[in-house]
């Protein structure tokens, strides 16, 4: 069973009809939600700009959506961004089990800091968190407050929801593929 099977059928159970199901956004609805994901990111982040500027690549997932009863899932569709221009759409999904239950959005932003990280990730088949490449997850201080400089991952990610940064989550676990737009 997929991960979007997964959640199809948590929709049904439970009547959550903002998780999408069998349709995909396409390019226009995915590149306005990742602008969109972009700008609350450097209102929440206020090194965010700077950090960016500093990224060969920022892969954006402006929607992921997460349920789960018992068995859950998380599906999301974001695009990649080099130079500040979209050079590929890729989804995002994890499955996990043990108790659980309810529903939530996040959205997700990941900094390729090196050529090298990059290259790697578009290289892959379904590049996997935690097995291809390590995420490391950036806390934020007091007033959104990050020192540039002492980051040093080669990939670095940020968790947030529409109520700000959210904090002890991961990206263990998730399978990041490219889709065919």
């Amino acid at each position: 069973m997929t991960i979007r099977s997964i959640l199809v059928l948590l929709t049904l159970a439970f009547g959550l009809h903002s998780i999408p199901a069998a349709d995909a956004a396409s390019k226009a609805e995915i590149d306005a939600k990742v602008n969109a994901t972009i700008s609350t990111f450097y209102s929440q982040v206020k090194s965010g700009k700077e950090l960016a500027r500093k990224a060969v690549g920022i892969l954006v997932f402006p929607e992921v959506f997460k349920a789960g009863f018992v068995a859950g899932g998380e599906y999301g569709e974001g695009a990649m961004r080099e130079g500040g221009k979209t050079t590929g759409y890729y989804n995002t999904a994890a499955a996990s089990i043990g108790f659980q239950l309810g529903a939530q959005m996040k959205s997700q932003v990941i900094m390729f800091m090196t050529r090298d990280a990059l290259k790697a990730f578009k290289a892959s088949d379904g590049w996997k968190a935690g097995v291809d490449g390590s995420v490391a997850l950036i806390t934020v201080g007091a007033g959104g407050e990050i020192d540039t400089n002492t980051i040093k991952d080669p990939i670095i990610g940020f968790i947030f929801s529409n109520k700000g940064l959210m904090y002890n989550l991961t990206f263990e676990g998730s399978k990041i593929s490219k889709m065919k737009k």
